[in-house]
């Protein structure tokens, strides 16, 4: 059975891609996964992503096995290509072609069916995921409402602190002093 993964707008050259998804053509994939991490590309981390997130499509959509995968093909196209322009002499201008990459990852298994998991299998782990999630939210739930408890009576004690010296304020503006005649003063 094949799985695939896609990567569009890459912003690297299609030529300096195809380098790396030669590299790795018909390996098995934690193989594929050692020679991405060791060789030395800037399209390596992405091509490592997308060959992750392939395994991961088949191992949660399709219940095959990682160790039962091996890379069939890696197809590497150009994407849109930005067009730039740089100033030439005597008042011309150069366009430069700033390409991209589309990247299509097929895996495919060595043994047909072997390790694979059923339907029911699969179902059972979505639950158990579906279960985790929702513990984990719960949790955060209570989190975030303890915060926000612990905020109000921030809150409520600095308002407390505000009205205090607001008060000082008003008792130290009662007192008579030059500066409240002359401001209080109505002007002629």
């Amino acid at each position: 059975m094949k799985v695939t993964a896609k990567l569009n707008n890459l912003r690297i050259a299609p030529r300096k891609t195809k380098l790396v998804a030669d590299l790795i053509k018909g390996m098995d994939v934690a193989v594929a996964l050692d020679q991405l991490e060791a060789h030395v590309k800037r399209a390596n981390p992405y091509m490592k992503k997308l060959l992750e997130s392939a395994i991961a499509n088949g191992e949660n959509n399709l219940g095959l096995d990682k160790s039962n995968l091996y890379v069939y093909d890696v197809l590497v196209g150009a994407g849109p290509t930005l067009k730039r322009w740089m100033p030439k002499a005597f008042g011309r201008a150069g366009q430069i072609a700033k390409r991209t990459s589309k990247i299509e990852i097929v895996l495919e298994e060595r043994v047909e069916g072997k390790g694979r998991k059923t339907k029911e299998q699969m179902e059972q782990e979505k639950k158990k995921r579906l279960e985790e999630k929702k513990k984990t939210e719960k949790a955060e739930a209570k989190e975030r409402e303890e915060k926000e408890k612990e905020g109000k009576e921030l809150e409520e004690s600095r308002t407390e602190r505000i009205h205090e010296t607001k008060d000082q304020e008003q008792g130290r503006k009662d007192n008579k002093t030059w500066k409240n005649r002359i401001f209080r003063r109505k002007s002629m």
